[in-house]
């Protein structure tokens, strides 16, 4: 009987390795929102990350968080590097691109996992509206296809697009 369990598990464990090797090798979470104000004034929130502060869902993860900027105050080469919490993690922004259409970042995690992303914020006029799009793509390693064999990438940062595209919304409107 413990025979026929300790099999049973070990099957069940190499599906579950098969089935993550089965996943994508890249991963893109997307989201967008309509905001009520012109492209330059959201443009400036964007590619500044002085201003993030002032949107990002991310930045109230660690009152203590430990930022440091470089390179031009915004634009392209403009970077910015965190380290906070176990929530906040560590990493390190650079935006690659930035046009009033389109602000293009490189994306570096380092805690509490390493990861080499791009994310993309698309900026499409739309009368007196924008159409913001938010975007963030990268490869799937093999961990990261176990991980989400069970999780969902997508739930998982999508909620944060949501609320970082709300609260950049809620600060261009004003």
């Amino acid at each position: 009987m413990l025979k026929k369990i300790a099999i049973g598990v070990i099957v069940i464990i190499v599906a579950i390795l098969a089935y993550a090797a089965t996943k994508p090798d890249t991963f893109s979470v997307q989201r967008a929102a309509t905001i009520k104000a012109p492209p330059e004034k959201i443009f400036a929130l964007i590619e500044d990350f002085h201003n993030w502060g002032t949107w990002s869902p991310w930045e109230k993860l660690d009152p203590n968080m430990k930022r440091t900027f470089s390179g031009p105050p915004s634009g392209k080469g403009s970077a910015y590097a965190w380290e906070g919490n176990r929530d906040a993690g560590a990493g390190r922004m650079e935006i690659t691109d930035a046009t009033p259409a389109k602000v293009a970042l490189k994306l570096d995690f380092i805690k509490p996992f390493e990861a080499h992303n791009n994310v993309e914020f698309t900026l499409t006029p739309q009368g007196d509206s924008t159409n913001v799009t938010w975007v963030m793509s990268g490869p799937n390693s093999y961990m990261s296809k176990l991980m989400q064999t069970f999780m969902s990438m997508d739930k998982m940062v999508g909620k944060d697009f949501e609320a970082g595209l709300s609260n950049l919304k809620a600060v261009a409107e004003k």
